[in-house]
Protein backbone atom coordinates (compact mmCIF):
# COMPACT_ATOMS: atom_id res chain seq x y z
CA UNK A 1 0.00 0.00 0.00
CA UNK A 2 1.37 3.37 -0.99
CA UNK A 3 1.58 6.00 1.70
CA UNK A 4 2.05 9.71 1.18
CA UNK A 5 5.67 9.30 2.27
CA UNK A 6 6.39 6.93 -0.66
CA UNK A 7 5.42 9.30 -3.48
CA UNK A 8 8.43 10.82 -5.28
CA UNK A 9 8.63 14.41 -6.49
CA UNK A 10 11.42 16.70 -7.57
CA UNK A 11 12.53 19.92 -5.98
CA UNK A 12 13.18 22.97 -8.15
CA UNK A 13 16.87 22.04 -8.33
CA UNK A 14 15.95 18.66 -9.86
CA UNK A 15 16.77 16.56 -6.80
CA UNK A 16 14.33 13.74 -6.14
CA UNK A 17 12.53 13.63 -2.80
CA UNK A 18 9.66 11.98 -1.01
CA UNK A 19 7.76 13.25 1.99
CA UNK A 20 9.74 10.64 3.96
CA UNK A 21 12.54 13.24 3.80
CA UNK A 22 10.34 15.31 6.13
CA UNK A 23 9.18 12.45 8.40
CA UNK A 24 7.97 13.68 11.77
CA UNK A 25 7.24 17.16 10.42
CA UNK A 26 3.95 18.91 9.87
CA UNK A 27 3.78 19.70 6.15
CA UNK A 28 1.78 22.37 4.36
CA UNK A 29 1.58 21.61 0.63
CA UNK A 30 0.48 24.42 -1.69
CA UNK A 31 0.04 24.65 -5.46
CA UNK A 32 1.46 28.04 -6.30
CA UNK A 33 1.55 30.52 -9.18
CA UNK A 34 3.66 33.61 -9.62
CA UNK A 35 1.24 35.64 -11.77
CA UNK A 36 -2.02 35.18 -9.88
CA UNK A 37 -4.14 37.54 -7.81
CA UNK A 38 -3.38 35.25 -4.86
CA UNK A 39 0.40 35.35 -5.40
CA UNK A 40 0.86 37.72 -2.41
CA UNK A 41 0.04 34.69 -0.25
CA UNK A 42 3.73 33.84 -0.64
CA UNK A 43 4.36 36.54 1.96
CA UNK A 44 2.07 34.84 4.48
CA UNK A 45 3.48 31.40 3.70
CA UNK A 46 7.01 32.70 4.25
CA UNK A 47 5.93 34.25 7.57
CA UNK A 48 4.53 30.88 8.71
CA UNK A 49 7.75 29.21 7.60
CA UNK A 50 9.86 31.65 9.60
CA UNK A 51 7.66 31.35 12.69
CA UNK A 52 7.20 27.57 12.80
CA UNK A 53 10.07 25.87 10.92
CA UNK A 54 12.01 25.37 14.17
CA UNK A 55 8.96 23.62 15.63
CA UNK A 56 8.73 21.18 12.72
CA UNK A 57 6.67 22.91 10.00
CA UNK A 58 7.71 22.32 6.40
CA UNK A 59 6.03 24.28 3.64
CA UNK A 60 6.34 22.85 0.13
CA UNK A 61 5.36 24.96 -2.87
CA UNK A 62 4.39 23.19 -6.09
CA UNK A 63 4.20 25.64 -9.01
CA UNK A 64 1.33 24.88 -11.37
CA UNK A 65 0.44 26.48 -14.69
CA UNK A 66 -3.02 24.92 -15.10
CA UNK A 67 -5.08 27.95 -14.10
CA UNK A 68 -5.15 30.65 -16.78
CA UNK A 69 -1.45 30.25 -17.56
CA UNK A 70 -0.46 31.99 -14.32
CA UNK A 71 2.91 30.30 -13.86
CA UNK A 72 4.35 30.05 -17.38
CA UNK A 73 8.01 30.64 -16.52
CA UNK A 74 10.90 28.23 -16.22
CA UNK A 75 11.77 26.83 -12.82
CA UNK A 76 14.68 29.25 -12.61
CA UNK A 77 12.37 32.20 -13.33
CA UNK A 78 9.79 30.98 -10.79
CA UNK A 79 12.40 30.37 -8.10
CA UNK A 80 14.06 33.76 -8.65
CA UNK A 81 10.69 35.54 -8.57
CA UNK A 82 9.71 33.86 -5.30
CA UNK A 83 13.05 34.61 -3.68
CA UNK A 84 13.43 38.18 -4.91
CA UNK A 85 9.80 39.29 -4.52
CA UNK A 86 8.74 37.42 -1.37
CA UNK A 87 12.04 36.26 0.14
CA UNK A 88 10.78 32.65 -0.08
CA UNK A 89 13.17 30.27 1.65
CA UNK A 90 10.91 27.23 2.01
CA UNK A 91 11.37 24.42 -0.54
CA UNK A 92 9.84 24.83 -3.97
CA UNK A 93 9.25 21.77 -6.12
CA UNK A 94 9.26 21.41 -9.88
CA UNK A 95 6.20 22.58 -11.76
CA UNK A 96 3.44 19.95 -11.77
CA UNK A 97 -0.15 19.40 -12.84
CA UNK A 98 -2.75 19.08 -10.09
CA UNK A 99 -5.77 18.13 -12.22
CA UNK A 100 -6.44 16.03 -15.31
CA UNK A 101 -4.72 13.07 -16.92
CA UNK A 102 -1.24 14.23 -15.84
CA UNK A 103 -2.08 14.91 -12.20
CA UNK A 104 1.04 14.41 -10.11
CA UNK A 105 0.65 11.30 -7.90
CA UNK A 106 1.16 13.41 -4.76
CA UNK A 107 -1.82 15.57 -5.69
CA UNK A 108 -3.91 12.54 -6.61
CA UNK A 109 -3.24 11.25 -3.09
CA UNK A 110 -3.93 14.60 -1.42
CA UNK A 111 -7.19 15.14 -3.31
CA UNK A 112 -8.51 11.65 -2.56
CA UNK A 113 -7.71 12.01 1.15
CA UNK A 114 -9.03 15.55 1.65
CA UNK A 115 -11.92 16.34 -0.63
CA UNK A 116 -13.10 19.85 -1.33
CA UNK A 117 -16.54 21.42 -1.22
CA UNK A 118 -19.38 18.96 -1.87
CA UNK A 119 -16.88 16.07 -1.99
CA UNK A 120 -15.08 17.38 -5.06
CA UNK A 121 -11.51 16.24 -5.57
CA UNK A 122 -10.58 18.80 -8.24
CA UNK A 123 -8.27 21.63 -7.34
CA UNK A 124 -10.24 24.78 -8.13
CA UNK A 125 -7.42 27.34 -8.28
CA UNK A 126 -3.89 28.27 -7.29
CA UNK A 127 -2.98 28.27 -3.60
CA UNK A 128 -5.12 25.35 -2.48
CA UNK A 129 -3.45 24.17 0.73
CA UNK A 130 -3.18 20.71 2.30
CA UNK A 131 -2.04 20.15 5.88
CA UNK A 132 -0.31 16.84 6.65
CA UNK A 133 0.31 15.88 10.28
CA UNK A 134 3.49 14.40 11.75
CA UNK A 135 2.21 10.87 11.07
CA UNK A 136 1.73 11.55 7.35
CA UNK A 137 -2.05 11.88 7.49
CA UNK A 138 -3.76 14.58 5.44
CA UNK A 139 -5.76 16.41 8.12
CA UNK A 140 -7.11 19.48 6.32
CA UNK A 141 -7.68 21.09 2.94
CA UNK A 142 -7.98 24.86 2.66
CA UNK A 143 -9.49 26.84 -0.21
CA UNK A 144 -7.30 29.06 -2.39
CA UNK A 145 -8.75 32.23 -0.87
CA UNK A 146 -8.05 31.03 2.68
CA UNK A 147 -5.11 33.16 3.76
CA UNK A 148 -2.03 31.59 5.34
CA UNK A 149 -2.64 33.66 8.47
CA UNK A 150 -6.12 32.20 8.91
CA UNK A 151 -4.77 28.63 9.02
CA UNK A 152 -2.09 29.44 11.58
CA UNK A 153 -4.10 27.95 14.46
CA UNK A 154 -4.58 24.67 12.56
CA UNK A 155 -0.84 24.53 11.98
CA UNK A 156 -0.07 25.33 15.62
CA UNK A 157 -2.47 22.58 16.72
CA UNK A 158 -0.85 20.05 14.37
CA UNK A 159 2.59 20.95 15.71
CA UNK A 160 1.58 20.14 19.31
Amino acid sequence: MTTINDIPFKLADGSEQTLANYAGSVILIVNTASKCGLTPQFEGLQALHEKYADQGLVILGFPCNQFRNQDPGSMQEITEFCQLTYNVSFPMAEKIEVNGDNTHPLYAYLKSNAKGVLGSEAIKWNFTKFLVNRKGKVVARFAPTTSPQSIEQAIANALQ
